[in-house]
């Protein structure tokens, strides 16, 4: 391995965030700019929980093998060039083992077709069943909001566990001179504080910029543009957009906090809080902003957030249009009518009665984003009905739906002397989606190290040919 760790004496460091996500589309362009700003690294998350507990459940990731493996390519190629470590947070979009293993895989591929020796590090972050509970005999892990006391049945249902990992794996392993760092579960802004703090650079301003670029360039006026660049030292962070379409902005960055976040000024981490509430926001240029004056708490208790996804049962949908103006002026009337209907059919046609399965209808074009929040107005002039059946076994809910099918296609208002049509999106109507996972852990793990929960394995890669 060639040791990464720099001089002591280093007072800043300039770091390459292209994307909010690989596989979403990096630019080499982007890139190029960026190392010709003299960038010391480059950062990139991979997954999180955005798009919900599917991936983590079932281990399998959004993102298609080709967009990935272009946008690694990109970083990967650029990186080894310029000789600057490439971390990757979050691998797989959930972070579990295999998920490490898979982009694990895209780079040794890359390493063949491109000609790259490299050092390998991989970080895994998913946890056992026994370590969990051995944590939970022994009075370690707490709940967050909202979730209640953690007991011993929700561990052992889970598909996969993952604990969020926060900078210290990373640094440790840039230390031990990996070129290419994969991590299981990380927080969104464990890269770059991974990279900045293992230089020694101050806590407060690492933390602030690493929040403010995790998602490149959505910290900007241009938010698909292109990446962002950060330079961090010991007072603050300045951030530079790599491309000329995109500003970045005191209020562009400033805004930034309040994305994924429910304190606007106070973000939690492993180790502790960041705090931005006397932080300043200033225009270098029309295109550059320069922020100081953000701290670090440091907490007295480290903890890790556990994440964990079960099977709920198995789902089956159905799609359709409704356009009938007497019905779209009386939806909730229709909806009413739909559900009582519905569960009078099941009860007599399958002997299933309510607790036994869920179902609903969500009306897009009506209120199925806001609900009872959406605010009122002329009947709209068509509505897409989503039907949702859920129950212990596929057959059963796919069986639900079939009920459902015949009232999705004709069911009338009360009082109508005829039948109306809506329009199916699919034939045949009942679509299986197979099992529906839940989030269910919402917990934390104290821990005496911050790495000690996540285990490196180191490798040496070169071309097989």
């Amino acid at each position: 391995m060639t040791s990464q760790t720099p001089d002591a004496t280093t007072r800043s460091v300039r770091i390459i965030f292209p994307i909010g996500m690989l596989g979403g589309g990096i630019t080499e362009e982007t890139v190029a700019r960026g190392i010709e700003l003299g960038a010391d690294a480059i950062a990139v998350d991979g997954g999180s929980t955005d798009s919900g507990p599917h991936y983590l459940g079932s281990g399998i990731a959004k993102t298609s093998r080709g967009s990935l493996k272009r946008d690694l390519r990109t970083i990967l190629v650029a990186g080894r060039r310029a000789g600057i470590p490439v971390v990757v947070t979050t691998c797989g979009t959930s972070g579990t083992d295999s998920g490490v293993e898979w982009v694990a895989d895209i780079a040794r591929e890359i390493a063949d077709e491109e000609g790259l020796t490299f050092t390998l590090a991989r970080i895994y972050s998913e946890l056992t069943q026994p370590t969990v509970l051995d944590a939970l005999a022994s009075g370690r892990i707490d709940a967050l909001e909202p979730a209640g006391p953690l007991d011993a049945a929700t561990v052992t249902s889970c598909e996969h566990i993952v604990g969020l990992m926060g900078h210290v794996p990373i640094t440790e392993a840039l230390a031990a001179g990996a070129d290419l760092v994969l991590t299981g579960r990380a927080s969104d802004t464990a890269s770059v504080a991974g990279i900045a703090l293992g230089r020694g650079l101050a806590a407060g301003p690492t933390w602030h910029a690493a929040k403010t670029v995790e998602c490149g360039s959505q910290c900007t006026t241009d938010p698909i543009g292109g990446g962002v660049l950060v330079e961090i030292d010991d007072e603050g962070f300045t951030v530079h957009p790599l491309t000329e379409t995109a500003a970045a902005t005191p209020m562009t960055v400033a805004a930034h906090m309040l994305y994924e976040n429910a304190d606007p000024y106070r973000l939690r981490e492993p180790g502790g809080t960041l705090d931005t509430s006397a932080a300043v926001y200033t225009a270098v240029t029309d295109r550059v902003t320069r922020v100081e004056g953000s701290i670090f708490e440091e907490a007295e208790q480290a903890t890790i957030k556990l994440e964990g996804a079960a099977i709920g049962g198995y789902e089956t949908v159905s799609l359709v249009g409704i356009r009938d103006p007497h019905v779209l002026a009386h939806m909730d009337d229709w909806i009413a009518r739909f559900s009582g209907e519905l569960a009078r059919r099941v009860s007599s046609h399958l002997g299933l009665e309510k607790g036994q399965y869920d179902a609903e209808l969500r009306a897009y074009g009506y209120n199925a984003v806001l609900g009872d929040l959406e605010p009122g107005g002329p009947p709209p002039r068509e509505v897409g009905v989503l039907f949702r059946a859920r129950a212990a076994d596929q057959a059963t809910a796919t069986a639900i739906a079939k009920v459902a099918n015949p009232l999705l296609l004709h069911l009338p208002l009360e009082g109508m002397t005829h039948l109306p049509s809506f329009a199916f999106a699919t034939s045949p109507a009942e679509m299986e989606r197979g099992a529906s996972y839940e989030f269910v852990l919402q917990h934390t793990i104290a821990v005496d190290d911050e790495a000690e929960l996540f285990r490196t394995e180191y490798e040496e890669v070169a071309p097989r040919g």
